[in-house]
């Protein structure tokens, strides 16, 4: 038997699920074996949720393959749990065996306590069931301690962030749609702290009508887009930086990390809400609806592009009405002395006029997204990066029916950004200046971010409610570069 403690090398005679074998645990966190007449590997950090000890063997759980599992962390995404009984021979083998996975466990900065906010309202109200069938489970295997609060009410996750001991928790968690990621980042930059608080890391488990964050997640390692999936990416700890844009009207603020849309998208996500009791097919019901009876908006969009787009649009004049306040400059910039007093305010930015381009309307839809996926099934914005400083602007001017039907079609893989009506961008900041209907000027239209309406116009679904924002006077958006911390799949 060898022992190469100091380097995390093991290697000897143990019994594995009952068969004895020579097993070793390698420097590089492999387990390795061989059994059945076949070598077979365990990776620790791709594949073990945690481990205990019984006696005189070591239970290993895992999380692995459904098929072909065994494969040093070569994965596919459809996992299932898994144990793995290691019965050294001694005593002092065994206490070795711990005490290296121990080792091999803490050295990969996983999270130890974890804040789960859950809503049992949104999507099919299914978020409690699937915390405790698929989330918890996973949570216990990986001895990791958790809170779970549930949302009792519309922006509860924005208090609970606002006010949270933050010295508590190695993580927030959303087990929601994306509705409960937009409300966190709110809540979080809107602290006294925001410096500090921003850098809590922040997970999503897929349990709403709309998943696009971790459907954006989970799909750039090819991963399925579950919660256990989703989950075991938090448990492995890993995190990127993800882009927060600053939305704009005043001195009203939004922080969206998702999508701004306006014209069709805008109307079919809202709209289609009366027909809730179709479920998902609601969309698509909806969407064929208002390609019957197509809308078109007059308005105007303004943007400073990002190297390679400079030749969208048109150049913005100096003296061009359409360009008010179109110099984006962060109050910061003027006083930067008391900014955490006041929570976050934007990045720090200025553009110059010449920078700028416009495109005057009439529109069908113009859409902003930070991510690539909108939600399971719309592949909104194929080129768009976690933290790239960048949104991605999709713009439909005109099209007729049958092609807009027909590039919807294609929506699903990304496919509609190559049809001849689109106009496809990457921007750094945007200007909407939104107006009516051009085929009934009396009637506006519907500015939605991260599912949360900004704006209504007159003789628009619920327009008696209030919202965040006024319809007509432009809103602004900036992008901060990595702001946010998300866990992410490595």
């Amino acid at each position: 038997m060898e022992h190469e403690t100091e380097t995390l090398n093991i290697s000897e005679q143990i019994r594995v699920n009952g068969t004895l074998t020579p097993a070793t645990l390698s420097t590089d966190g492999k387990i390795r074996w061989r059994t059945e007449n076949r070598d077979r590997c365990l990776n620790v950090e791709n594949e073990v949720l945690g481990f205990a000890r019984e006696g005189s063997r070591v239970r290993v759980r895992g999380f692995v393959e459904r098929e072909g599992a065994l494969s040093c962390g070569v994965s596919r995404g459809h996992r299932v749990r898994k144990d793995f009984v290691f019965e050294p021979l001694t005593e002092e083998s065994l206490t070795i065996w711990c005490e290296k996975l121990r080792e091999c466990i803490d050295s990969l900065d996983r999270p130890k306590r974890l804040l789960f906010i859950l809503n049992p309202f949104g999507g099919k109200k299914c978020a409690l069931n699937i915390f405790h069938k698929e989330v918890k489970p996973l949570l216990v295997a990986a001895d990791i301690q958790y809170t779970l609060q549930e949302t009792q009410f519309q922006l509860h996750a924005k208090e609970i962030a606002h006010s949270l001991d933050l010295s508590k928790y190695d993580g927030i968690v959303c087990v929601s749609g994306d509705g409960i990621l937009v409300e966190v980042v709110n809540g979080l930059l809107q602290r006294d702290d925001w410096v500090a608080a921003i850098k809590m890391p922040i997970g999503v488990v897929p349990a709403g009508t709309g998943n696009g964050m971790v459907k954006s997640l989970l799909d750039s390692v090819d991963d399925p887009c579950s919660a256990s999936n989703a989950i075991f990416a938090v448990i492995r700890g890993h995190k990127r930086l993800l882009d927060v844009a600053t939305v704009l009207q005043g001195e009203t603020k939004f922080f969206s990390v998702l999508m701004l849309t306006w014209g069709f998208v805008a109307d079919v996500d809202i709209e289609s809400e009366r027909y809730r009791w179709l479920g998902s097919a609601r969309i698509e019901f909806y969407s064929i609806l208002r390609i019957l009876n197509l809308r078109k908006y007059h308005g105007h969009v303004s943007f400073v592009p990002a190297p390679g787009y400079e030749t969208f649009g048109e150049p913005v004049k100096q003296n061009d009405g359409n360009n008010d306040n179109l110099y984006i400059q962060n109050q910061n910039e003027k006083d930067n002395v008391n900014v955490q007093q006041r929570g976050y305010q934007g990045p720090l930015a200025s553009f110059e006029i010449r920078e700028w381009r416009s495109i005057e309307g009439p529109f069908v839809s113009v859409w902003l997204h930070n991510v690539p996926w909108a939600g399971e099934g719309t592949m909104a914005a194929p080129d768009a990066k976690f933290a790239d400083g960048y949104l991605d602007l999709i713009i439909i001017r005109d099209c007729p029916k049958m092609s807009l039907l027909a590039l919807l079609t294609k929506i699903s893989d990304g496919g509609h950004v190559k049809s001849p009506y689109v106009l496809y961008l990457k921007v750094k900041a945007f200007q909407l200046k939104p107006g009516q209907r051009t085929e009934d000027p009396t009637k506006g239209g519907i500015i939605d971010s991260d599912g949360e309406i900004l704006a209504r116009g007159e003789g628009t679904y619920k327009c008696e409610q209030s919202d965040l924002m006024a319809y007509g006077p432009p809103i602004h958006m900036t992008v901060d570069k990595g702001l946010a911390t998300i866990f992410a799949p490595r």
